[in-house]
């Protein structure tokens, strides 16, 4: 083993050590990888940098472009609408047409977004029609992972056709998934359908805190405990918050308190603004630790007065609605607080609890640090809700209304521009990143988004990511890595012959993707598979796709694609309800994969 190859397996162990522990993010790792590898001159500088120009890179990009130009012009919002519309109101084909929806925008865009799109007017379909919304946005998260199996235009996909073209094999085309990819869609639907459904749990998380709710408290209040969190409190005499407005309170910064309304003469504000000036006498609706308040309220600030019950009722009117909403993929608020992201003066809505990993939290909720997936229950003037729908950082969940279109006029223009960028990529497979990017810039062109909306449309930690992790992959064929590691698995289970050999590389795929990001596994593994296949005459594209796919099987955990993650909060679900429904339905895809990849792409040529 010559230093070069050394420096590159130490420096993939240990990269792979801190994606499993997810102790630094998946992109700054890749960055890091590169950064080490040409400091050590394992790598050129140019070869570090590849990355950047790759054409896999290029289509990444270019995905995100059109999947927002699509989007913007309320293309995907009406697909979506005309399919849920068509579902009536069974839960079986409720969860048949979510999965297919689902499962057909994936083709043409990014899994996350696909699920983005869909995710309100699913929740607000699903209410609208008696179904409880756990029951389908399982379903939904895994259908756009099953689309992701049949398209070229999924990260890992374009991952591993781009690390192909750099070991002089020829790349994927677009409909090269598509033969393979299809069947696992329909039987990964049939599967939820007919069994998977069952399984999730008899009575999910959310669901026992909607019986909560119609038996004592009603509606989002009983769901998201908050009846635990109210209390109300009197303006007394003497209290330093008499003629002072709300937003000198202190209430929020010393207390974690938010006012959800004030009584005064009989009337009630709902969610009152800031510039509310207190009286004496005046009853606040409180949310937050009653008891903690009481310990550290050391002034005559309020008359803490008797418990009472609470309904969805008390929290809104005419003017104030109360909704569930959802943070965005790429928002702005993950890793921020309430508090330090100004959520009330930018919003103009008051966040009364997070529902978070299959509970709710009530306590000190500006105080939280936010994450991907958490759910906000919110409180505030109707219109502003209308005004939400618009911002990027939240998804409104609940009454299926679909967000308004950016620019309706050019709705045919931009399936137009997709459907030729598409179609001319499936006749010229070599040129898919420079095909991909001019439909992008036709979309800026035409008028569909600007530069900024499209800079703002890429998902520039993927992008990093796949940058940072290609070269990688130049760097195990260049030392002898690759070859390395798939001599060792050739050892393994080559002796078994190929068929064992494939099966070998998609469960270790398959199991490495539910702890890693899907790009990072693609660009480690498909090397690996890519050698092991030559060594034993076995075809190395059918091995490299077989790699391709098990990556998006991401079925056994929420921390496996970002997607599961997403319907987490809204669904109510826990970790082992991923397990349950997921384990069955991977070891059907496997057992399928290795019937039909085989009798489409030969493994002995």
């Amino acid at each position: 083993m010559n230093l070069d190859l050394i420096i590159t397996v130490v420096t993939l162990a240990v990269a792979i050590g801190l994606l499993l522990s997810d102790r630094l993010r998946a992109d700054l790792v890749a960055l890091l990888m590169v950064v080490v590898l040409g400091l050590t001159g394992v790598l050129t500088a140019q070869e570090a940098f590849s990355g950047f120009s790759r054409a896999a890179v290029i289509t990444i990009m270019a995905i995100f472009i059109l999947s927002d130009g699509l989007r913007r012009t309320g293309v995907t919002e009406q697909v979506g609408g005309l399919l849920l519309r068509a579902a009536g109101s069974g839960e079986r084909r409720q969860i048949v047409v979510v999965m297919v929806a689902g499962a057909f925008l994936s083709l043409f865009m990014n899994n996350i977004a696909a699920a983005s799109v869909l995710l309100p007017a699913v929740s607000g379909a699903a209410r609208k029609a008696g179904v409880n919304p756990s029951r389908l946005l399982m379903p939904l998260a895994f259908g756009t992972l099953l689309g992701g199996m049949a398209t070229l235009f999924t990260t890992t996909n374009i991952v591993v056709s781009g690390l192909m073209r750099d070991q002089g094999l020829r790349a994927f085309g677009v409909l090269d998934f598509a033969p393979v990819g299809l069947p696992l869609v329909v039987v990964g639907i049939l599967y939820v359908v007919l069994w998977g459904r069952h399984r999730l749990p008899a009575q999910s998380p959310m669901e026992r805190f909607q019986a909560l709710a119609q038996e004592k408290e009603g509606g989002l209040v009983g769901i998201y405990k908050l009846g635990e969190d109210l209390f109300r409190a009197r303006v007394p005499a003497r209290s330093s918050l008499i003629d002072r407005p709300l937003a000198e309170s202190n209430l929020r910064e010393q207390f974690g308190i938010s006012v959800v309304a004030v009584e005064r003469d009989g009337h009630e504000i709902l969610s009152p603004p800031p510039e509310t000036i207190l009286h004496q006498g005046d009853v606040m609706v409180c949310g937050g630790d009653v008891e903690e308040f009481r310990r550290r309220d050391v002034e005559p600030y309020l008359e803490i007065m008797p418990p009472r019950g609470w309904r969805d009722e008390d929290l809104v009117s005419p003017e104030v609605v109360v909704a569930e909403a959802v943070l965005a993929p790429r928002s702005r608020l993950i890793g921020q607080t309430l508090r330090s992201a100004h959520f009330r003066r930018k919003y103009g809505m008051t966040a009364l609890a997070i529902w978070r990993a299959g509970r709710p939290i009530g306590k000190h909720v500006t105080q939280q640090t936010l994450q991907f997936g958490d759910a906000l229950l919110l409180q505030g003037p109707r219109g502003g809700l209308t005004a939400l729908r618009d911002e990027p950082d939240l998804i409104i969940l609940g009454d299926g209304e679909p967000e308004a279109a950016l620019v309706p006029e050019k709705n045919r223009l931009a399936l137009a521009i997709m459907a030729v960028a598409v179609l001319v990529a499936a006749i010229a497979p070599g040129s898919v990143g420079e095909v991909m990017l001019g439909g992008a810039l036709l979309m800026i062109l035409a008028g569909v988004l600007t530069m900024d909306n499209a800079y703002q449309a890429i998902e520039w930690k993927s992008v990093f990511l796949v940058a940072g992790m290609l070269p990688v992959g130049t760097a195990m064929t260049k030392t002898g890595a690759a070859a390395l590691l798939g001599t060792g698995f050739v050892s393994l289970v080559g002796p078994l012959g190929p068929y064992a050999l494939l099966l070998g590389l998609i469960l270790l795929s398959m199991l490495l993707t539910q702890a890693m990001n899907g790009a990072a596994v693609a660009a480690v593994m498909a090397p690996v598979a890519i050698q092991a296949g030559s060594q034993i005459g076995a075809d190395p594209r059918a091995m490299a796709l077989g790699v391709a796919i098990a990556t998006s099987m991401a079925f056994l955990s929420p921390l496996g694609h970002a997607v599961n993650v997403l319907v987490m909060g809204p669904g109510g679900y826990r970790f082992r309800d991923y397990y349950r429904i997921g384990l069955p339905m991977t070891v059907l895809l496997i057992a399928v994969l290795m019937v039909v990849l085989p009798l489409l792409w030969p493994l002995q040529p």
